[in-house]
């Protein structure tokens, strides 16, 4: 065989070897990949109800109310809450503890399933970090009618 067949069926080789590994790594991954839309994305896509996903927006003055609820022999508390993109609300449940930057008129992700009614059901809830940050994904949503805020 010529070295320039060689090199070819070397190449070929490689390039088969790279797509494969580059699918497996693909498809392991896909079952860890988690979608964040804004509350106006929820209301026009069509979720399905066993999809974790994350919506982001702003905490709604007035919106938070907290319970104590009892599960399994412990105190726990239930949070309940709206978040806004300035075009559409959406309620959210949390059991758990909050971060300590959580509060109302602050931006927070969440992330967890849709309910039948229309309630999102966070396992997780993210505060922001810092006093003046918008996520990119938010402030698009937020700022897409042209005001500057």
């Amino acid at each position: 065989m010529r070295a320039k067949s060689k090199r070819f069926i070397s190449l070929t080789v490689l390039l088969l070897l790279l797509f494969v590994g580059t699918g497996i790594i693909f498809i392991s991954l896909r079952d860890n990949i988690v979608f964040f839309y804004s509350p106006t994305e929820i209301t026009k896509k069509e979720i399905s109800q066993n999809e974790t996903f994350r919506v982001g927006g702003i905490v709604l003055d007035g919106s938070i109310e907290k319970e104590v609820i009892i599960k399994d022999n412990k105190k726990l508390e239930k949070i309940s809450f709206t978040i806004t993109d300035q075009k559409t609300n959406i309620e959210v449940s949390y059991i758990g503890i909050l971060p300590d930057l959580f509060s109302a008129g602050k931006g927070v992700v969440a992330e967890g399933k849709l309910s039948p009614d229309f309630t999102f059901k966070a396992d997780k809830v993210l505060a922001k970090h810092d006093e003046n940050y918008i996520p990119p994904e938010i402030k698009d949503s937020l700022f897409s009618d042209g005001s500057t805020k």
